[in-house]
């Protein structure tokens, strides 16, 4: 399935986005293309950072402070294979955006998601999770568009994400529809050989 279209977003009425997606088995890629680039203002959120502050969260763009582990707990929590928290480190060392929401009760992140590309014209937004304690109170939303911002603002052109199906109308919301044109995306896959 090809999602495509305008995101009606938080961000600035004379932006758009141009989204496409890709699926291959369980992932569905998604892509946006700026079609007008301007600055989009953080008052456009559809939740504020003081907002999120009252609430007993805060907002964090770096891996400073981030517990590996609890954050593997929270990828675990959603489905995730539990990951080698050295390879996380390795992935987020080269990752060029990345947002995290921490629950200040608990000192623990709760919501989290990342970017990586060539810092010019492709971004591509992965492990956008939020642990199922504090699902459907805005913070999944909060990180993307935070994110999505982010790379407005670096001036990159051609977003992409992937997702389960079986949340796609998670993103809906942000502007993504499906695309009549059906253009699929690859993925890499090595069979292994066969025994003889």
């Amino acid at each position: 399935m090809l999602l495509r279209g305008i995101i009606s977003s938080p961000f600035s009425s004379s932006s758009s986005l141009r989204l496409k997606t890709h699926i291959h088995h369980k992932n569905v890629a998604v892509s946006a293309q700026i079609q007008t680039q301007t600055q989009t203002s953080s008052n456009n959120y559809s939740i504020s950072d003081q907002a999120l502050e009252s609430r007993g969260f805060i907002l964090r763009r770096t891996i400073e402070e981030l517990n590996l582990d609890q954050l593997n707990k929270v990828f675990v929590a959603v489905g995730f294979p539990k990951r080698d928290p050295q390879k996380i480190k390795v992935a987020l060392e080269n990752t060029n955006s990345l947002l995290w929401i921490e629950y200040l009760k608990t000192q623990r992140p709760v919501a989290f998601a990342r970017a990586t590309g060539d810092g010019v014209f492709n971004a591509i937004i992965w492990d956008v999770v939020v642990d199922p304690s504090f699902q459907g109170i805005g913070l999944g939303k909060a990180v993307i568009e935070r994110l999505i911002h982010q790379l407005l603002r670096k001036g990159i052109s051609n977003i992409a994400l992937y997702s389960e199906p079986r949340v796609l109308g998670f993103y809906r919301p942000l502007g993504f529809v499906a695309d009549p044109d059906g253009i699929r995306g690859m993925v890499y896959s090595r069979k292994p050989k066969k025994k003889k």
